[in-house]
């Protein structure tokens, strides 16, 4: 169990990390793969193709989920890891424009597609095994402690990059430091996959397999049998990612751009939020062990909503502790609604399709409501004027997913194998199989 989590948090830790690094180096990235005339050209074509990675999201979530759901979780969650550092790695090895023309950005698209497509099979793959190897009574602990750690990347990766452009001069960083952190996450990926090819198949997957239940088309199956769980997966997800990149995409942004904070103290403020949804997110996601996915799912929407414009108005105060306060109140709103959502999306689906629908639902939604955040946020600020615009979004989102949350079936008792996964000639034979699925609690 101890490898099974450590492998799926050095996975979570890498995928996000990616985007993170990619994102903090934009600058330094533009001048080199898009230089022109015009800075600000060059620094669209970097966001362009950093936005080509979500768009390859859910390509990735219906490929590995296919694979995952047919041929195990151990197997595929090797390859995208390895998929992903090698992309990330290649990143810090590019030939810059200069030296090669317009290959380099067309290389380091090919970089991002494939880091894209890798996200997209990682977390849902990742904690799909996590929760088939735990115990029921701590499945939500387990997988909400492995999602956690989506949120150390943003705090590494600026304090890498903060140290790097202070220890470097101005033009060994533009000529070779900037490739540091690209090549440090290629090595960590490296590790990850050493550590995931001792990890044991799922028991829940190896049964599957055993009774000749796996799925053919399992991306067809979710859509023709699973519509309903597909559905409420993809609203705690757009609430999900557009809480984390409002957080780790966005906020520091508003904060210098908007409130004109200077950049040392929204990193710190954004920092301290981000180790309170780190804190917070097992916790909740030991409370709906306990409690129920339902009532903490609810409970963290809610709360979400309630919170998001007073967090506004105090992080719009353009002071270090209104920052610090502000932040802190949505993170920890969030953090409690982030916990118990990882186990939520993955015990909607059997095993014999949980990869595949997890990984679509998930994916979808963080296509149109995490990729767009910052986005969406600055142009609603420039749009309406009001400081407040990015909060009434967040809150009124968060009321909506409030309502699904209490329409949702509850799934915290139902077992990871069920009488779907078994076929009624082996669940016949296995008493514990449909007693524990038919008393499921669906209210």
């Amino acid at each position: 169990m101890r490898r099974v989590v450590t492998s799926a948090a050095i996975g979570q830790f890498v995928e996000w990390y990616d985007f993170t690094v990619y994102a903090y180096s934009a600058a330094m990235i533009a001048q080199l793969f898009f230089p022109g005339e015009d800075p600000v050209v060059g620094l669209l074509s970097t966001f362009a193709v950093y936005a080509v990675g979500f768009v390859m999201r859910p390509v990735g979530g219906i490929l590995f989920g296919h694979l995952g759901d047919k041929g195990g979780r151990r197997g595929v969650l090797a390859l995208v890891i390895l998929l992903m550092g090698g992309a990330t790695l290649a990143i810090g090895l590019l030939p810059t424009y200069q030296q090669i023309g317009v290959a380099a950005p067309v290389l380091l698209v090919t970089c991002r597609l494939l880091q894209g497509l890798s996200a997209g099979g990682e977390a849902m793959g990742s904690n799909s095994l996590v929760a088939e190897h735990a115990p029921t009574n701590r499945r939500g602990l387990f997988v909400g402690f492995t999602y956690s750690f989506a949120n150390v990347p943003p705090i590494f990766a600026a304090l890498l990059i903060l140290l790097l452009t202070n220890v470097l001069a101005a033009d060994a960083y533009s000529s070779w430091g900037w490739r540091i952190p690209f090549l440090v996450g290629g090595v960590i990926s490296f590790i990850g996959l050493y550590i995931r090819r001792h990890v044991e198949e799922s028991p829940a997957f190896e049964a599957t397999r055993e009774a000749k239940r796996v799925t053919r088309i399992p991306a067809v199956s979710v859509l023709r049998d699973h519509a309903k769980p597909l559905a409420f997966t993809f609203a705690m997800a757009a609430l999900s990612g557009l809480g984390f990149y409002t957080l780790t995409g966005y906020f520091v942004t508003y904060l210098t751009q908007a409130v004109k904070l200077p950049s040392n103290a929204a990193l710190l403020s954004n920092s301290i939020a981000l180790t309170i949804a780190f804190v917070a997110m097992p916790l909740a996601g030991l409370a709906s062990d306990h409690l129920g996915r339902k009532k903490v799912l609810a409970a963290g929407a809610l709360l979400s909503a309630v919170v998001a414009i007073p967090a506004y108005v105090l992080a719009g105060q353009g002071t270090l502790s209104g920052a610090i306060a502000g932040q802190a109140l949505l993170a920890l709103a969030l953090g409690i609604f982030f916990g118990p959502v990882g186990i939520a999306f993955l015990e909607a689906f059997p095993t014999r399709v949980r990869f595949s629908g997890s990984a679509i639902g998930y994916n979808g939604a963080y296509v149109v409501f995490g990729g767009t955040a910052p986005l969406l946020g600055v142009w609603l600020v420039e749009r309406t004027g009001s400081l407040l615009a990015p909060a009434v979004y967040m809150a009124g989102l968060a009321a909506l997913v409030f309502v699904a949350a209490l329409l949702m079936p509850e799934t915290y008792r139902r077992p990871m194998l069920d009488a779907d996964d078994l076929g009624p000639e082996v669940a016949a034979q296995e008493p514990t199989a449909p007693a524990t699925s038919a008393s499921a609690p669906t209210h």
